[in-house]
């Protein structure tokens, strides 16, 4: 159960910022009604409580408090300029829209600057649903205080979290998917006709997940860990685990088709398995890549040194073993590389648990595993003794062309639409649609993500309307019951926000819902003016980024494309350079910039690829060139990992002739590049024979095919150059016909 837990939120993100805000709540809450506060300022005090908790994110517990101190000041502004300002409409909306324009403009000044925006708007906002005017301001500086006090309480002690824990939490997550992943492809390896597709698709989504936390782990380095060496070092082994156990499953899809398996299998969403498939042949070596599948799980979850005996180093040994030829069991040349790969994935577990645990007991090694920790020692020297690659930071957007000064100038004209609508559908509830059409566009970049954000919020908020009738009828006037539905409401709010947007904008409204009936303000007419108010916001917002300094949906994923494309290119060059013999680059970065990059666009891409979109065909052409750059990226991340082996394996040595191979898949990444520039581009794909006859290997027969680098390199080039030229048919670039 631990481990489901783990795998399902990882490094607990989730349950921390739920719990952090539920508990922040509950100790205003606390702390007020032993102060015999009135019911509003309860309300407001929650409010409160729950901004100072959420605006909050940096990762440095030092400059978090830095930032939560200067945060009550700008509340305290907030709060009397709109107790102020509440009974002077044109002023007072005025004042609104300014203060909407600053939070969204801030984010340019980093996490501080958009956690002052946050809290300024929702503070003023909170002035607004309580009704705040000068005659309470004493009251509500007191509120505001003790809010921001239990915010800090429980942030910095009752809710404990160090950068150093949660990465030691994220790493555990990682583990555990990897043990999902595995169990997975032990399902691929027995199942049915009819099961296949199902477990396939398990298959990609567990390599997704275990992906998105290598990305997560990635972004919590710097601050987790002691030194740069070390940060290096995990990087490193987070990498070769993820390429290995990804590299497995391809095998194990080769293994069950009677010609070599396209790797485009793995990433494509929905493609059935290889032609030829078949089930496994029911033969010893099946059984025994059964069995070692389940013993690597076992590996993964549960470590030598942590229990266990002898067992333990003896699964190890037998494992690893795998990676010398003669130790191979007699069967086909499919199977043997299945072989191979669990040797190669238990060695990255192993230089997984050496670089997270520290050094372990070694009396029981066998050579083969000796052989293994000797690699792992010399990568880790060479990685310690490596420099960071420092480059120039790509130059900003300047004036209305900076994303975060057009996104303030539309979220300002669609608030005064909103607030002008508004205020014909009610002159007390107006700032609901300006909530909406300020949410909108937070963590949001074209105008297609903000219609499906809106879409999104409103669907949540009629649904949540339906449960906050029936909370109501439940409840009714009882205080405290109410406010603890609010605090549970509250918890799953933050809990499921990352997961799905729907399901916060549901807890959010039933929460609103309780809320209107302690404030004795609740009715069905209230609330089904919340979802008219809602609408109104979302189309405001919608109108808003169509209209004023529009960011087209291709246009935006246009851009990310180009980035992905160059980023590809810097791998991939980099990496066949330096395993030609060129200078060492730091290429683990670089695949780290691509997978970025990649991400982005994945996320980009979502208005194109959701449910509702209309557009079938451009559907399926975006999920068809989102697979294909899943490919290339799995490709350039091997041949990255590949290339950082040269310096320190001595069966590895550098191939000039790599760069003659790699010439086509670099120009023809350059013309995709310059196509999606401009499409008017006369940039053309270049096809030809296969990677490996450009090289003239002439390898000698019944030599290993495992035994030498370039076999591998080999393998990738040529998976890659077939991936990117067929970048070409989704993308409208023409493909020569090739002579006979």
């Amino acid at each position: 159960m631990r481990d489901r837990v783990t795998a399902f939120d990882p490094g607990l993100l989730r349950l921390a910022a739920g719990s952090r805000t539920a508990g922040s709540i509950a100790l205003t809450l606390m702390v007020l009604g032993a102060l015999h506060a009135p019911v509003p300022h309860l309300v407001a005090g929650a409010i409160a409580s729950m901004a100072a908790t959420f605006a909050i994110r940096e990762k440095a517990r030092s400059r978090q408090a830095v930032t939560l101190a200067l945060c009550l000041p700008v509340a305290l502004v907030s709060v009397s300029l709109g107790a102020l300002l509440n009974s002077r409409v044109v002023v007072g909306d005025i004042f609104f829209v300014l203060v909407i324009f600053s939070a969204v403009y801030g984010r340019r000044f980093g996490d501080r600057g958009n956690a002052l925006g946050l809290i300024g708007f929702q503070i003023y906002f909170m002035s607004l649903f309580v009704g705040a005017t000068p005659a309470t301001l004493p009251g509500l500086y007191l509120v505001l205080t003790v809010a921001f006090a239990c915010s800090a309480l429980v942030r910095f002690v009752i809710v404990y979290e160090t950068p150093a824990g949660v990465l030691e939490r994220l790493r555990e997550a990682f583990r555990v998917r990897l043990a999902q992943l595995v169990s997975a492809q032990l399902e691929l390896l027995d199942a049915g006709p009819d099961e296949v597709d199902k477990v396939l698709e398990t298959v990609r989504r567990r390599t997704a997940r275990l992906h998105e936390t290598a990305l997560m782990i990635q972004g919590r380095l710097q601050e987790g860990t002691s030194d740069e060496s070390v940060a290096r070092l995990v990087q490193r082994r987070i990498a070769g685990a993820e390429i290995a156990v990804e590299r497995l499953g391809l095998l194990l899809l080769s293994a069950r088709s009677s010609e070599r398996a396209d790797t485009l299998t793995l990433h494509l969403p929905g493609a059935p398995l290889p032609s030829g498939v078949r089930l496994p042949v029911r033969e010893e070596a099946t059984d025994t890549v059964r069995r070692d599948l389940r013993a690597l799980r076992m590996l993964v979850l549960r470590p030598v040194g942590a229990g266990g005996g002898t067992a333990m180093p003896h699964v190890r040994n037998r494992l690893l073993g795998y990676r010398d030829e003669e130790n191979l069991p007699p069967a086909s040349a499919a199977v043997q590389d299945v072989f191979r790969g669990i040797g190669e994935t238990a060695r990255a577990v192993l230089g997984l648990r050496v670089a997270l645990d520290g050094p372990q007991d070694e009396s029981d090694d066998t050579p083969a595993t000796t052989r293994s920790r000797e690699e792992l020692d010399a990568e880790d020297a060479a990685i310690e003794g490596a420099e960071a690659d420092e480059r120039e930071p790509a130059q900003a957007a300047a004036g209305l062309r900076r994303p975060t000064t057009r996104a303030a100038v539309q979220v300002a004209l669609g608030s005064s639409l909103a607030i002008v609508g508004g205020e014909f559908l009610s002159s007390q509830r107006w700032y609901w649609a300006v909530l909406t059409c300020w949410i909108v566009f937070i963590n949001t970049s074209s105008t297609g993500e903000i219609l499906v954000k809106g879409y999104r919020r409103l669907l949540g908020t009629v649904l949540g309307v339906v449960a906050g009738i029936v909370l109501a009828g439940l409840v009714g006037p009882h205080t405290w019951p109410a406010l603890g539905l609010v605090l549970v409401f509250v918890f799953a709010m933050f809990y499921t926000a990352p997961l799905s947007y729907t399901l916060m904008s549901f807890f959010v409204t039933a929460a609103l819902g309780l809320l209107y009936t302690l404030l004795h303000t609740y009715s069905l007419a209230v609330l089904v003016l919340r979802i008219e108010e809602t609408a109104l916001g979302a189309a405001c917002g919608i109108i808003a980024a169509a209209v004023v300094l529009p960011v087209r949906t291709d246009r935006r994923t246009n851009e990310l494309l180009v980035t992905v494309l160059e980023r590809l290119a810097d791998v991939t060059g980099a990496a066949v350079e330096q395993l030609s013999g060129g200078p060492e680059t730091d290429l683990l970065d670089q695949a780290r910039d691509l997978d970025q990059a990649l991400s982005d666009l994945r996320s980009a891409v979502q208005p194109l690829t959701h449910p509702i979109t209309p557009l079938r065909a451009r559907r399926d052409t975006a999920q068809y060139l989102l697979a294909l750059l899943e490919t290339c990226a799995y490709h350039a991340r091997s041949l990255a990992a590949t290339a950082e082996l040269l310096p320190t394996h001595p069966s590895i040595a550098a191939d000039p002739r790599l760069r003659r191979a790699c010439a086509r898949i670099t120009h023809n990444i350059a013309a995709l590049t310059a196509h999606v520039t401009d499409e008017h581009s006369g940039a053309e794909i270049e096809t030809g024979p296969s990677i490996a006859s450009l090289l003239e290997t002439g390898g000698v027969p019944g030599t290993p095919r495992y035994g030498r680098i370039t076999d591998r390199v080999l393998r990738h080039l040529q998976r890659l150059d077939e991936s990117v030229a067929g970048l070409a048919r989704p993308l409208g670039i023409r493909v020569p016909t090739p002579k006979r």
